[in-house]
């Protein structure tokens, strides 16, 4: 199995369940703009804990990633989570610091007999960086 991680320590910098509403789904119920659907999106975003930083700033600014988030609500219909993913994790590589990334995307409101549905990727920098 390959090493994900080296032997050092990494402190994760986490937000928790930021709700937007987005128009997203393959679902003809879930096209109408005027009825975008729920989503919570978490994200961990992993940085070696020695990584340097100036006396009073965090070693990552998930301000970056919050912001990101929230703007997916102004940016028209996306069919899949995956690619609402793609979009999030753009914003969590941004910062070079960062090795890896956790990201859960979910639509609590889908189903009547379930807490939600979606999505959960783990993505390193060399594999995302490969993607593109």
């Amino acid at each position: 199995m390959r090493q994900l991680f080296s032997a050092e320590d990494y402190i994760a910098v986490t937000l928790d369940e930021v709700c937007v509403n987005v128009s997203c789904g393959i679902h003809p119920w879930e096209r109408h703009p005027e009825r975008p659907t729920r989503l919570l999106v978490s994200a961990s975003l992993y940085a070696p804990l020695k990584t340097q930083r100036a006396a009073d700033t965090p070693i990552i600014d998930y301000d970056l990633v919050r912001d990101r988030i929230l703007a997916l609500e102004r940016e028209g219909h996306i069919d899949l989570l995956e690619t609402v993913a793609d979009l999030v994790l753009d914003s969590c590589f941004s910062d070079q610091r960062v090795v890896a990334c956790h990201l859960s995307i979910r639509k609590p409101d889908i189903y009547n007999e379930s807490r939600g549905a979606g999505i959960d990727l783990f993505r390193t920098r060399a594999g995302w960086s490969g993607r593109k």
